[in-house]
């Protein structure tokens, strides 16, 4: 025996739907809005606290901090510019490594491995980028700081000539090691996101370069490769701002050196390092709010790379859909 539904009660149902979907709608809603508001007001707040730490070193140092040498808290004396060399050459070397290794990595696993590699090898990739800094910073003091120390002699007699690879320490605890060690936590980041931008250029454009002769290197060069720059470059950034940032992996092998020098195997410090190291270790006021100030600084630098990294991304989203 069917059941009749009268126009009443197929009106009830449609309006308790609606109801029920557009109060859903709402709370779904109300639970992003929420969230994004306690993240603002969670970055709001702590560039407040930092600032505010830094007020009385700011005010007191100014800006002749940045270009000061000196950092001696027994005599209040405090310069940051051995941190900002150290953070930006430790960045750069990182970079300069990494990018053609994890472009090399991305074009393998989009190109040309197998599925059966592909499935194996970009899993892994990604777990590199998951272990902990303290980890990568066990291995760099156990492995990578004595494999160092053995190999530093032959870089000086070879290319000492130049002044970066001056004489070799014996604790291989330089702004060397520390470089190779930040190359190491970067790569499976520009690699995978790398990866999956090669992935997304449109068979169709790949094809049809195929087609008119063009070699597997010409269609990297000339399709790959323009059609995910913006992308590449965002990831690169992201790279750059997880560089600028880590502190225990850098602390364990940079050495805490507190000059500027030339030679890579010398040691040196970065802003995050210093921080971590001797915030246990305040002997006063004053150096507390220095190291508030470095964190000011480190803050500033770390927001400009990710501002930029997600301008270049809408960029990126921008051309591939006039694409």
């Amino acid at each position: 025996m069917s059941i009749q539904t009268t126009p009443v009660q197929t009106a009830t149902d449609r309006r308790r739907v609606q109801f029920e979907g557009s109060l859903g709608d709402r709370i779904m809603r109300a639970l992003c809005i929420g969230g994004s508001l306690i993240v603002g007001l969670a970055l709001i707040d702590v560039v407040y606290q930092i600032v505010s730490g830094a007020r009385p070193a700011i005010s007191k140092l100014g800006l002749g901090f940045l270009v000061h040498t000196a950092w001696a808290p027994n005599l209040k004396h405090f310069g940051a510019l051995p941190m900002l060399y150290g953070t930006g050459v430790v960045s750069a070397m990182a970079l300069i490594i990494a990018v053609p290794v994890s472009l090399a990595i991305a074009i393998y696993l989009s190109m040309f491995a197998p599925k059966v590699v592909r499935a194996v090898v970009g899993p892994l990739v990604e777990l590199l980028a998951a272990i902990p800094s303290v980890i990568v910073g066990f291995f760099g003091i156990i492995v990578l700081a004595p494999l160092i120390q053995k190999i530093e002699p032959g870089l000086h007699s070879a290319l000492g000539f130049t002044g970066i690879f001056g004489s070799g320490q014996t604790t291989g605890l330089s702004i060397f090691t520390a470089g190779l060690l930040v190359t190491v936590m970067v790569i499976p980041i520009i690699a995978s996101l790398s990866r999956d931008l090669f992935l997304s250029v449109p068979r169709e454009l790949k094809d049809g370069a195929e087609a008119l002769g063009a070699t597997q290197w010409e269609v990297i060069r000339g399709v790959v490769f323009p059609t995910t720059f913006s992308g590449v470059s965002a990831a690169v950034m992201l790279g750059l701002g997880r560089a600028l940032g880590e502190a225990i992996a850098v602390a364990s092998v940079i050495g805490g050196g507190e000059t500027i020098s030339k030679s890579l195997f010398q040691p040196g410090n970065t802003l995050a390092a210093r921080i971590t190291i001797e915030i246990q270790y305040i002997e006063n006021n004053l150096q507390r709010s220095a190291l508030f100030y470095l964190a000011v600084i480190l803050l500033a630098m770390s927001l400009t790379v990710n501002l930029l990294a997600r301008a270049v991304a809408r960029r990126y989203d921008v051309h591939r859909a006039v694409v």
